[in-house]
């Protein structure tokens, strides 16, 4: 520890991010790093979400040098045109008609980093999501329960969101936000672990 503040620095504004971390032990602060994402029709999904996060991460990084600094970027891709966040309700609505009865991927890039130590690590994790068929009535339903605003093709796979969801193959918190699984292994190159395993 850095006096009382952790080691660990989340370079997220993502309260999903921050819930996933919690609820596995992490001791952390959370910098909001104020960086626009970029989503280029000439860049693949992995390769998207991956340069968002490096963006991210070498923003607060720099603020933060002595300390190890997560970063993370989802985005939803179909028929490989990368989705992000809709712009607004509408928007959300249109995605998830686009989305219904179909299977698409969801990527999360993710970058950590240790600038003193001159280290970092980057990496894509995708997972596959299979929604149930929706009409207009059940879009409009689950828009009245969840807040689309601030999610990756306008949908929630957590608590009431997951309502529309038949399947994920892969990651579930991938799909959340962060593949925590993969995470923790590389948290722990930087000798960064959860409070039950430190």
């Amino acid at each position: 520890m850095i006096g009382k503040r952790p080691r660990l620095v989340l370079a997220s504004a993502s309260p999903r991010r921050r819930q996933l971390l919690s609820e596995v032990g992490y001791d952390f602060e959370v910098v909001s790093p104020a960086v626009e994402e970029l989503h280029s029709e000439r860049l693949t999904v992995r390769e998207a979400t991956s340069y968002n996060a490096l963006r991210k991460g070498l923003a607060v990084a720099r603020a933060h040098p002595g300390r190890v600094v997560l970063a993370a970027d989802t985005l939803v891709a179909l028929d490989h045109q990368l989705i992000g966040k809709p712009a607004d309700r509408a928007d959300a609505a249109a995605l998830l008609r686009l989305l219904s009865d179909r299977t698409h991927v969801v990527a999360t890039g993710v970058f950590i980093a240790h600038l003193h130590r001159g280290k970092s690590i980057t990496f894509s994790v995708l997972s596959r999501v299979v929604f149930k068929k929706l009409n207009d009535r059940m879009i409009e339903d689950y828009l009245a329960k969840i807040d689309p605003l601030d999610k990756a093709g306008g949908y929630a796979a957590q608590g009431a969101g997951g309502a529309i969801i038949a399947r994920i193959l892969g990651s579930r918190s991938n799909v959340i936000g962060l593949p925590l699984e993969k995470t923790e292994s590389a948290l722990g190159l930087f000798e960064i672990r959860p409070r039950s395993a430190a």
